[in-house]
């Protein structure tokens, strides 16, 4: 299967409006093993220095976060309990905000995911969160400030969902009211979706 890579411009939206475009794009990586990818089903929104949420809150500023200030359409990676996760970075040059890729439907790839990954209860076990999805992918912490739209780790053309939803972000219950936006967006039914929390239609 070959994928065709955004154009750059797609990602100078704003972040929430990019954290909606990407519902139905498709994220590839390409290693020495093999090619894997998957269409983007859920994300969430960060938009720092005023997102209690987020890791740029209050301008901080470390060498972790130093991609987020730069301009959108790189790659934030980072590891949480021993989990690499993948960011869109979003929002102009020094306004530090980014999009979290929370879960991808395979459409290439799938013994290489499973590879990756070992058994599973479910097929949607393989990729239906930010940490499993990654390792499936095999993207890893050093993809770190990869341009997002072009070889080996790439957001690809894609179909619209038919059908997406809104609600609260997850696992970010000691970030006071920030823990309410309804910053999180989904393929609705989609069974590659991490979790439904509080979930309102949208479109």
């Amino acid at each position: 299967m070959r994928h065709q890579p955004v154009h750059s411009s797609f990602f100078n939206k704003p972040t929430l409006e990019l954290a909606q475009a990407l519902l139905g794009k498709i994220l590839v990586k390409e290693t020495a093993e093999g090619i894997a990818a998957g269409i983007i089903v859920e994300t969430e929104a960060y938009i720092g220095p005023g997102d209690q949420a987020a890791h740029s809150f209050n301008n901080r500023r470390t060498a972790r976060t130093e991609v987020m200030f730069g301009p959108a359409g790189y790659t934030y990676t980072y590891v949480m309990h021993t989990h690499c996760l993948v960011n869109v970075v979003s929002g102009a040059a020094d306004s530090p905000e980014a999009i979290l890729i929370r879960g991808v439907e395979p459409v290439e790839g799938m013994e290489l995911m499973y590879q990756r990954r070992g058994p599973v209860k479910r097929e949607q076990d393989l990729t239906n969160g930010p940490g499993k999805l990654t390792k499936a992918l095999g993207i890893v912490k050093e993809d770190y400030g990869r341009p997002l739209w072009e070889a080996p780790l790439y957001i690809a053309e894609g179909n619209e969902p038919e059908l997406t939803a809104a609600g609260p972000r997850i696992g970010i219950d000691n970030s006071g009211e920030a823990r309410e936006y309804p910053w999180r967006f989904w393929v609705s039914g989609n069974r590659f979706v991490s979790g439904t929390k509080k979930n309102n239609i949208i479109k």
